[in-house]
């Protein structure tokens, strides 16, 4: 187990098998909110869920629409259960506020280097931390 310290964005704890993103997700026409499918063309986790896991993510690219997609998402039971990111941006911001689950940004390791698809992430939000338990 390795544990990774940062900031809080929004508080809270989840725990959820980590999906990572090597690239921002579009806020308009980036994802299916009805399966929490990535759908954006060129993304390389194209056709990968989110919905239930931790969204391991560079940021967010692209409109607002970020916080009406994510809230869908909400709405239909397919969002992810906690955000882990590198970059902040004001859509970013708005989608996590709406999305209402713990979030933590600027660790103190690259999450890039340290989570890997399939691990197990216990994230508070209110602490700042992430555990990574590496799946085998």
């Amino acid at each position: 187990m390795r544990e990774l310290r940062g900031h809080g964005v929004v508080g809270g704890r989840a725990r959820g098998h980590a999906l990572v993103c090597t690239a921002p997700i579009s806020g308009w026409g980036g994802i299916d909110p009805r399966t929490g499918t990535i759908v954006e063309s060129r993304h390389p986790q194209r056709g990968e869920s989110f919905a239930g896991r931790v969204l391991v993510l560079p940021g967010a690219k692209g409109s607002s629409g970020w916080s009406g997609q994510f809230h869908l998402a909400k709405l239909q039971g397919t969002a992810p259960v906690a955000v882990v990111f590198t970059r902040m941006n004001s859509k970013l911001a708005l989608g996590l506020v709406v999305l209402d689950v713990p979030a933590v940004t600027n660790l103190d390791h690259d999450p890039f280097d340290s989570i890997r698809t399939g691990d197990v992430l216990d994230v508070d939000g209110t602490a700042g931390t992430v555990r990574v338990h590496r799946e085998s």
